[in-house]
């Protein structure tokens, strides 16, 4: 095997591990994380803007997608200097070594500044159940379990509900959520909530 077969195979390797990055990464399946002396590579490749809970800041410069980006250029870069340059040999590594830094740094910054620049750490506060305002999809019939339909972060969501103190609840009515366990939410119909309210603020009034 000569060296300009080796720069070949580092090319293609890193070609085809490019692209099944992309696919994966388009498709949201994670690949298995490896591990290398000390450092911890994570196999999954950046996709369209989601939120990931990962800000630009918290992508780190060694990754999947670099590491692939690196093997690509540099087999590329190194192949063609070798097999169509007089180039002596340790002058076609350094050129292959910069070329694939090059092209690792770009995928980085193409990433970091362009796929994730919406993302943004997820704050637990936004997903809180408790006083979320939904309407029932499926009856809450006396001691059972209907369905509650709401929106959170802009997503329409479903979960299982139960009436708080245990009695019917018909489909349609507009229920707030009390409590929340175990994918359950225990809810009160919104009218009762007004009325409790109500009767407080005229409590303290008086």
């Amino acid at each position: 095997m000569t060296v300009a077969d080796l720069y070949l195979m580092c090319f293609i390797i890193g070609f085809l591990l490019s692209a099944i990055s992309f696919v994966f990464g388009n498709l949201h399946i994670h690949l298995p994380h490896f591990h290398l002396g000390h450092l911890t590579f994570h196999a999954h490749a950046p996709s369209a803007p989601h939120a990931h809970g990962l800000g630009t800041s918290d992508l780190p410069a060694i990754n999947f997608g670099t590491i692939t980006a690196f093997l690509a250029w540099f087999g590329g870069i190194g192949y063609l200097l070798t097999k169509y340059t007089g180039l002596v040999a340790r002058l076609a590594l350094l050129f292959a070594i910069f070329g694939g830094m090059v092209g690792a740094t770009i995928v980085f910054f193409l990433v970091s500044k362009l796929l994730m620049k919406h993302d943004r750490p997820l704050n637990p506060a936004d997903f809180e159940m408790i006083g979320v305002l939904g309407r029932l999809a499926v009856p809450i019939r006396s001691e059972g379990t209907g369905e509650l339909i709401y929106s959170q972060e802009g997503t329409r969501r479903t979960c299982g509900a139960r009436s708080e103190d245990g009695s019917p609840i018909a489909k349609g009515t507009e229920v707030v959520v009390t409590r929340y366990e175990r994918g359950i939410a225990y809810v009160r119909t919104w009218d009762e909530m007004s009325r409790a309210a109500d009767g407080s603020m005229v409590s303290e009034e008086n």
